[in-house]
């Protein structure tokens, strides 16, 4: 039977073989690993994915699709909210690697909930909004830079790697899609998420503001311990600055 895109799951199925192809090759799933895909959908992803002869499993809201996915063999069906899934768990104590294409009205959201398992991560590759890909992948001095590219650039190793075209999807979305890598740091700077979240928020809510009408309290919390040059604005800080102030707000509320 026919499976009819839903507009409320923001469902938009991968149609395109070549851009199929060139998803499944980045991913490289190779046999005896633990691939969790997110929104398997009608399968484009899923299929190239059993083939590599890794353990599947599937994250699929849709009851509808997660009972068709029941059927097949040798993949494991976890019918939920993506938002609501423990991938710690899913793995037992054993790598994860994550792959699918998200849906976009909610891939912010997803991309922090991943957050708090990149411990259990090897990689993610993830298909987003192009302009959500740009965003994270940012450099410092762009208007694409912001919270999003300093709290996963703080995390990850982001690497973006190619756009797909709306005509690639059925029904096809009224934006440009892109391909990200995010990759783990194996060490990542030790800091409090929840302080450097803060501190970044309150920088980028009023980006056009230099850094000492917004961030006056943090800095006074940090003391002497966090050299910082107040006369930039947000986006010209890189994130290393960033961990270093919350890094050194953490040391003086230490003693």
């Amino acid at each position: 039977m026919k499976h009819a895109p839903r507009k409320r799951f923001g469902q938009h199925f991968l149609v395109d073989s070549g851009a199929i192809d060139a998803i499944a090759r980045a991913i490289d799933g190779r046999a005896g690993e633990h691939i969790v895909e997110i929104g398997p959908g009608l399968g484009a992803l899923t299929q190239p994915l059993r083939a590599s002869g890794a353990r599947l499993t599937l994250v699929e809201l849709d009851r509808d699709l997660a009972a068709r996915w029941r059927t097949v063999p040798d993949v494991e069906v976890v019918q939920a909210d993506v938002l609501t899934v423990d991938f710690a768990a899913l793995g037992a104590g054993h790598p994860l690697r994550v792959a699918g294409n998200l849906p976009y009205n909610i891939s912010t959201q997803i991309l922090f909930h991943l957050l708090d398992f990149a411990p259990q991560v090897v990689d993610q590759h993830l298909m987003l909004q192009k302009e959500v890909v740009d965003r994270i992948a940012a450099a410092p001095d762009g208007r694409d830079y912001g919270r999003l590219s300093v709290m996963l650039q703080w995390r990850y190793d982001i690497e973006q790697l190619f756009d797909v075209p709306p005509a690639a999807f059925d029904p096809p979305p009224r934006v440009m899609s892109s391909v990200l890598r995010m990759v783990p740091w194996r060490e990542p700077a030790a800091v409090d998420r929840a302080l450097l979240s803060e501190i970044v928020t309150v920088a980028f809510s009023q980006r056009r503001k230099l850094l000492r009408h917004t961030l006056g309290r943090w800095l006074e919390r940090a003391g002497a311990a966090a050299p910082f040059d107040v006369q930039r604005r947000a986006e010209e800080v890189p994130v290393a600055e960033y961990v270093r102030l919350a890094q050194a707000i953490q040391r003086t509320e230490a003693r």
